[in-house]
C-alpha cells in the first residue's frame, strides 16, 4: 500500500533517511533531525512531501520517497524532483519502489507536470538497471553541482547587498 505521509512517520522516515544514507555510504552526513523533517514536511511552509510504503499483510512500513515540484524554464511548466526513494532491504523486489515511482508519475500527470527527475549514484547498478527496466532516460551529460559547507559560505559573503528584499527567502 502507498499512503501520504503522516507527522507520525517522521521517525520511520528519519531511520530509512540513515538506513539510506548508509546504504550509500554516506551515513555521517545523513544530519537531518526529527524536527526538521516535521518543519520540511508539515510545517507552515512544507519544502516537501513524502508517500511511504507499507507491507500489506503487515502493515509495516518498507519504504518511502520524498520529493519536491521544480520548474523549467525551457517547458515554462513545473516537475517534480524525487530526492529519495528507498525500500528496505528486507522488503526488495516485491514491487514497491515501482508502486511509489508509479504513484509520483501519476501525480506528475494529474498535476501537469512535464518532468520527472532524480539522481542516481553511479556505482548503484542494481537501482540503475531497476530504472532503466521503468524506461527513465540517464543523462550523462550533465553533472551535478553543489556547493555547501565553507565554499558556500565564502561565496556568500561576496555577495552585493541585497535590492529586493523578496528575493531573500
Amino acid at each position: 500500500m502507498i499512503r501520504s505521509a503522516t507527522p507520525d512517520d517522521i521517525p520511520e522516515i528519519g531511520a530509512m533517511i540513515r538506513e539510506l544514507a548508509a546504504y550509500e555510504r554516506a551515513e555521517e552526513q545523513a544530519r537531518a533531525t526529527g524536527e526538521q523533517l516535521r518543519e520540511a514536511l508539515f510545517g507552515e511552509h512544507p519544502a516537501a512531501s513524502a508517500l511511504i510504503a507499507e507491507d500489506d499483510d503487515t502493515g509495516e512500513t518498507v519504504g518511502y520517497a520524498l520529493w519536491f515540484p521544480l520548474f523549467s524554464t525551457w517547458t515554462g511548466t513545473r516537475g517534480m524532483h524525487l530526492e529519495d526513494l528507498y525500500v528496505r532491504p528486507h522488503a526488495r523486489g516485491a514491487g514497491h519502489g515501482k508502486a511509489l515511482l508509479a504513484d509520483l508519475a501519476a501525480a506528475c500527470r494529474r498535476n501537469g507536470y512535464d518532468r520527472f527527475e532524480w539522481w542516481v549514484l553511479a556505482w548503484n547498478t542494481p537501482t540503475i538497471d531497476f530504472y532503466t527496466s521503468l524506461g527513465v532516460e540517464l543523462l550523462d551529460e550533465w553533472k551535478v553541482c553543489r556547493l555547501s559547507g565553507e565554499p558556500l559560505t565564502e561565496l556568500a559573503a561576496q555577495a552585493p547587498e541585497v535590492v529586493d528584499p523578496a528575493c531573500d527567502g
